[in-house]
């Protein structure tokens, strides 16, 4: 089959592959605050209540991308939506894309990094690797048909670069390896670094997918 029929909007939409989508990202997200229920417990007991919405990274990431997704199905071009609407859209876009692509990658090079100072890399590792590298290759592929602006991701970097702030500032990152336990400060670089680049990624999107429906609409008037 041709590679751009996969890649294309009616391929990727269509309502069978929308359904399976729908359908790994609820029960991913679900699982993924699961898996963090110790962490947002011990944050509960020891730190402010107001930081508990920064501990769960990658399951956030997982649902602003699951309600962007939803929103992709039921209004593809956003017909018949307010301002306020498109605009909140844009942003939970946004954020979807940028927190997918960061943590995708993030998670998964934490995970190679801590291997390579000695710990061992189990099955659970590898479920880790595959989802969360599948959050990235989906907020690629399905950003595309997203309708965020240039704001929205400017939004998203806001508060992308505040979780990193709120995280490293007052201890409540993601649980590293033990290997990576000595390593923090490096570990720190790098989260701030990959949310230039998820953000850089995402903007690069966003202008693409104006210029394409520049390109249609011109098209579309010879």
């Amino acid at each position: 089959m041709d590679p751009n029929v996969l890649l294309s909007r009616r391929f990727l939409t269509q309502n069978r592959l929308m359904t399976l989508l729908m359908i790994f990202y609820v029960f991913g997200t679900i699982y993924g605050y699961y898996w963090y229920k110790d962490q947002l417990v011990e944050t509960v007991r020891t730190h402010p209540a107001w930081q508990l919405p920064f501990v769960p990274d990658s399951p956030t990431a997982s649902l602003f991308f699951t309600i962007a997704a939803l929103w992709l199905w039921l209004s593809p071009f956003g017909a018949g939506q307010s301002k306020f609407a498109r605009g909140a859209r844009g942003v939970i876009e946004a954020l979807a894309v940028v927190t997918s692509i960061k943590y995708g990658v993030w998670a998964t090079v934490i995970i190679f990094a801590s291997a390579a100072y000695g710990s061992p890399i189990v099955w659970q590792d590898w479920m880790l690797i595959v989802s969360h590298l599948s959050m990235a290759v989906c907020a690629v592929l399905y950003g595309r048909f997203f309708l965020y602006g240039m704001i929205a991701v400017g939004v998203a970097a806001v508060w992308t670069l505040l979780n990193d702030i709120v995280d490293y500032s007052f201890g409540v990152y993601p649980s590293l390896p033990q290997s990576l336990d000595d390593r923090l400060i490096g570990v720190a670089i790098f989260t701030f670094a990959l949310t230039a680049f998820s953000v850089g990624l995402a903007a690069i999107v966003s202008l693409a997918n104006r210029r394409a429906s520049r390109v249609g609409a011109v098209r579309s008037e010879v």
